[in-house]
């Protein structure tokens, strides 16, 4: 796919997808969510990648959804419905935001937003599965869905509360208020914030640390499981999981590295990598019978 809405680089086995609507605050389009999802699809494919930072082209992040269509921008579904073909199970009228979330959910390599301005609506909702969040100073960030008569996107109801709470969540959605990326740091939102200008490279330095002296299997298996067990409702059910990956883990090669290396007193070097060196079965579905 060749992408018009944004820019995907790789170098030193980080890859940098950099939202490129500049002159439009980078406004989120089906397009733009589209070549997202194909750009993860990439990454996690490419066993060269190891980190994914998402960056915003100009001074913005994402200013949220292109409503430059008016009302045009949000009533497709009920002139579906007055002409009687509104089918709600449809995969059509799937919410783009809360697709692209998924797929970011489920990456392989952990993934850095490097918020470099304005995030609101989708650009503040795409951003919480994303496993580091680094913001510019003063950058304002918002959920308005309320204030445009419709509701949050992005799978935010399950995402953002496990970031920030309950209290927080709510406070932010159901008043639709503009707040700063400096509450954003307070609340948990963000763990770093940084000068508009040394965002993207605070995230390469945080990218390194997922890339230098560990290994990609254990890193990607690790993000997948931490995710995962947000939705478990009793602890049994992260001992099964990672019952099974460290057995699988302990006989690899890289965890013989991990070992002589620690004791050579060395740079560690792992052979593994993503995808193609999962253990068996990974990532586990059918639990065991403890």
């Amino acid at each position: 796919m060749a992408y018009s809405t944004i820019a995907l680089a790789v170098s030193d086995h980080v890859a940098t997808i950099t939202l490129n609507r500049p002159d439009q605050m980078n406004a989120f389009t089906f397009e733009m969510g589209r070549e997202l999802i194909d750009a993860f699809d990439r990454t996690d494919a490419d066993p060269e990648v190891r980190a994914v930072i998402v960056t915003g082209a100009g001074r913005a992040f994402c200013a949220g959804a292109d409503l430059t269509t008016g009302a045009e921008t949000f009533n497709a579904v009920a002139k579906a419905q007055e002409r009687g073909e509104l089918d709600e199970t449809d995969p059509r009228w799937r919410d783009s935001g809360g697709m692209l979330n998924l797929r970011i959910w489920n990456s392989a390599k952990p993934v850095i937003a490097a918020i470099n301005g304005p995030a609101v609506g989708i650009g503040a909702t795409m951003i919480l599965p994303m496993d580091v969040r680094i913001a510019a100073k003063g950058a304002k960030m918002a959920y308005p869905f309320a204030k445009r008569g419709i509701v949050w996107d992005g799978c935010a109801s399950w995402f953002l509360p496990r970031v920030v709470g309950i209290s927080t969540a709510l406070d932010w959605g159901l008043t639709g208020r503009t707040f700063l990326s400096e509450e954003a740091l307070d609340k948990g939102l963000v763990g770093e914030l940084a000068e508009p200008e040394a965002v993207l490279e605070a995230a390469h330095t945080r990218a390194r640390a997922f890339v230098d002296a560990v290994a990609p299997v254990s890193v990607s298996m690790m993000r997948t499981m931490a995710w995962r067990m947000l939705g478990a409702d009793h602890p049994m059910a992260a001992h099964r999981e990672e019952s099974r990956a460290i057995l699988r883990r302990g006989m690899s090669k890289d965890a013989e590295e991990g070992v002589m290396s620690f004791l050579e007193k060395r740079p560690p070097r792992f052979q593994g990598r993503v995808p193609g060196d999962y253990p068996a079965g990974w990532p586990y579905d059918a639990e065991p019978d403890y």
